[in-house]
């Protein structure tokens, strides 16, 4: 077997361990065997957990910036492209098993790498927001503001009107949800056309 598909194994195997485990009762151990590999070969690639950890979660963002470049449309408004976006975002991240258990650790426990993992991930669409908005003013679709300000209002703007509001209330549906955003920052944030 090549050393490049080892090194995948283990990573395959380390995802795995997280998404079942989570971070803080994953061990090397348990890597190892998922991997079908010896603990040694493991640390032939990363020197500690965290590392791994670091892996798994740069291998995610990729995917998430991916998962971004493919839903912007530069034919489309600044507000259909956001919603889009945030769409597509919040769904990989309901249904990536990574996400649901660092969420379910930090809870129940406050482990600080599960903290920090999610930081990391919600920092990659923060930013991701931030440009899209700096493009926006760019074009005169937006006001001029700061970007910086503006996509951590969004984000949690969205974040309640996708899944906190539902602890409240009936489920918002797709259509409610682009209404209320809109209500809140487009018509507050769009840059009116003469």
């Amino acid at each position: 077997m090549a050393v490049v598909d080892r090194r995948q194994q283990v990573i395959k195997a380390a995802a795995k361990s997280f998404s079942l485990f989570g971070y803080k009762a994953t061990t090397m151990d348990q890597v190892a065997k998922i991997a079908n590999v010896g603990k040694g070969t493991i640390y032939t690639f990363f020197s500690n957990k965290e590392q791994l950890f670091d892996e798994i979660l740069h291998t995610v963002i990729l995917e998430m910036k991916n998962i971004a470049e493919r839903e912007i449309r530069r034919d489309k408004p600044f507000f259909d492209n956001l919603q889009r976006v945030l769409d597509a975002l919040l769904e990989f991240r309901s249904e990536h098993e990574l996400f649901i258990k660092l969420s379910q650790e930090k809870r129940e426990f406050g482990t600080p790498q599960a903290q920090e993992g999610l930081d990391k991930l919600e920092s990659v669409i923060l930013s991701y927001i931030e440009r899209e908005v700096e493009y926006a003013i760019g074009l005169g679709e937006v006001k001029p503001c700061d970007p910086k300000v503006v996509s951590v209002v969004m984000l949690k703007l969205y974040i309640v009107l996708t899944s906190e509001l539902n602890k409240l209330r009936e489920p918002l549906d797709k259509e409610q949800i682009k209404s209320y955003f809109r209500l809140f920052l487009a018509e507050g944030l769009e840059q009116k056309q003469s």
